[in-house]
């Protein structure tokens, strides 16, 4: 209900609320090229709304990344830390909408190590929100140092963890898939966003904030859907959510571990 209730007060906001002007745009892009180009800003004379900003989010997030591989010079880029913890965190994402789902309707059906659905589901539920707890606490501690090693390392620790579960499948693998999808998620999300602060210039800040939040639930939504259409068959289930996550491995660790190396292309906001 207050999801709901949330969500009509939103529409309710006036338009300069969603109001882009005077920002640049930034562009998702995994080079190097554009990264220390002088920031043009661009103040565009208002149009009229025809179907809002977010309706056109995908035309735009392709077309950025066509421009960035084009040879064409426009605004800065994020660069490829953002890019990969991006692309890393879409796949936690698609993760926790696969679980939230399909462990909802297999549980219900399939209990685990003997327990009773309502047990099964509230152990899954407890795992999932403690875990995401602990991220967050240890994201705090951690305070963002290395975030493209803390994502890559959570990253393939789910992985791992899940490979274990599709071997394994149980009540107590069930349970750890839980508790470390929540983990990962969380510090995956806070790293994301402290790469974003740290390496983004302030002038496109704003628009990479947006749009990573709605590729964010966007992966969600996908996990989920897979979730619901994937047969009620744990082993299956825990080793889709493997190659979801090893995709996610494949196109971001290296990446990741090879900007910690080199270092910020900007420097670190306090």
């Amino acid at each position: 209900m207050i999801f709901l209730l949330g969500g009509f007060l939103s529409f309710t906001l006036p338009h300069k609320v969603d109001s882009a002007k005077g920002e640049a745009r930034a562009q998702l892009t995994s080079g190097q090229r554009h990264l220390h180009l002088p920031v043009t800003v661009t103040v565009r004379k208002p149009k009229a709304r025809v179907g809002g900003s977010r309706t056109a989010f995908w035309t735009l997030f392709w077309s950025s990344i066509r421009r960035s591989g084009s040879g064409r010079l426009g605004l800065r880029t994020v660069g490829p830390s953002v890019l990969h913890a991006l692309q890393a965190c879409a796949a936690l994402k698609t993760l926790s909408g696969f679980l939230t789902l399909f462990l909802a309707f297999l549980l219900r059906d399939q209990p685990v190590g003997g327990l009773g659905p309502e047990v099964s589901l509230g152990l899954a539920a407890v795992c999932a929100g403690g875990g995401n707890a602990l991220g967050t606490a240890i994201g705090a501690w951690l305070r963002a140092r290395g975030p493209e090693r803390i994502i890559a390392v959570v990253l393939s620790s789910a992985l791992a963890v899940i490979i274990v579960s599709a071997t394994f499948y149980g009540a107590v693998t069930v349970a750890a898939v839980a508790a470390t999808a929540g983990i990962s998620q969380a510090l995956g999300k806070l790293s994301l966003d402290a790469l974003i602060q740290r390496d983004v210039p302030e002038e496109v800040r704003t628009s990479a904030f947006s749009r990573s939040e709605t590729t964010l639930q966007m992966a969600w939504v996908l996990g989920g859907a897979i979730g619901i259409v994937l047969p009620l068959h744990g082993v299956l289930g825990m080793a889709v959510a493997a190659a979801v996550l090893a995709l996610g491995v494949a196109l971001s660790v290296r990446g990741l571990l090879s900007a910690s190396r080199q270092g910020a292309p900007y420097p670190r906001v306090a």
